[in-house]
């Protein structure tokens, strides 16, 4: 029963229909200022990124659409400008949500192509057997790109480049080259154990690269915005959720080499040490630990 009611959570959580199952009315969306014209947003779903200037809003992510006139209205107090632009990081609900409520305002919404093909058919969410209904037509992306697209806004260069099969198979890092952020969207939980989406493509292995690539080119100045967790991380932070994911997946594919099945590495309980506090919030160690053979499972076949 215990597994089940995690299960029941992570379905809630990126559901589209997760609107339906909470009261939003007193969500505060609220922003934080990183440097000049580059904000994080936090309320109901994922942290989302906020550029302003001479040329455009930017965004990225609008969580769910109960909160999209809160999330404009928190917009509204940094600038009068209209959001021009959206770029999701992945298509999960609590990130894709407001998506129809700003595109039938003029909002262009963007996202890697995995993510428009996600979000236009019906998808299937293992745990619970839940289906996921297409978004509708006007919430889809309108622009889709393949590998990187760079935007050159407000006086920044603005990296969005694709990292394949992390989180899903359509997550995308968004960069601000000029003000040193970088946005992660759900590669990367700041103080949680993960929930890597394995049916719509995501996995252990590609996330620990995503991961990778990000502090390749962050500095010790950069700030971070994950997907979900506190909304502000540094390089170092970054490092310590590599080394946790990192040393968990290291041991959990020792076992599966001297082949334990999936009930004696849980057993085994091989995350003890990061389970306080890392699996406090959400997932719990041994649900994660599960996850995570299950994933080095299927892509050993």
């Amino acid at each position: 029963m215990k597994t089940r009611a995690i299960l029941a959570a992570l379905l809630v959580a990126i559901s589209a229909s997760a609107a339906a199952q909470r009261d939003y009315s007193k969500v505060e969306v609220k922003a934080t200022k990183l440097n000049e014209g580059l904000y994080v947003l936090t309320g109901a779903g994922g942290n989302v990124g906020l550029a302003v200037g001479d040329d455009a809003v930017f965004l990225i992510d609008d969580q769910y659409a109960p909160v999209t006139e809160k999330v404009k209205a928190a917009i509204a107090a940094i600038t009068a400008k209209p959001v021009r632009f959206v770029l999701n990081t992945h298509w999960h609900g609590d990130h894709t949500g407001g998506n129809e409520n700003l595109a039938r305002g003029g909002t262009l919404v963007i996202a890697h192509e995995n993510t428009r093909k996600r979000m236009s058919t019906e998808q299937f969410l293992e745990a619970l057997g839940g289906r996921v209904p297409p978004s509708p037509q006007a919430a889809l992306p309108v622009v889709t790109f393949p590998g990187s697209v760079t935007f050159h806004l407000n006086g920044e260069e603005i990296r969005a480049f694709h990292v394949p099969n992390a989180h899903t198979d359509g997550d995308v890092i968004v960069h601000f080259l000029k003000g040193d952020v970088i946005h992660m969207g759900d590669v990367y939980w700041n103080g949680l154990y993960p929930f890597i989406d394995t049916v719509s493509g995501g996995s252990v292995e590609g996330t620990l690269s995503a991961v990778d690539r990000v502090l390749a080119i962050a500095t010790d100045k950069t700030k971070i915005i994950p997907g979900h967790g506190p909304p502000v991380a540094t390089k170092a932070e970054l490092e310590t959720y590599r080394h946790m994911l990192a040393t968990i997946t290291t041991r959990v594919k020792d076992l599966l080499r001297q082949g334990r099945k999936v009930e004696e590495i849980v057993a085994a309980n091989v995350s003890a040490e990061f389970d306080d506090p890392w699996g406090k919030p959400y997932i719990k160690g041994p649900k994660f630990v599960e996850s995570i053979a299950q994933d080095l499972l299927r892509s050993a076949k």
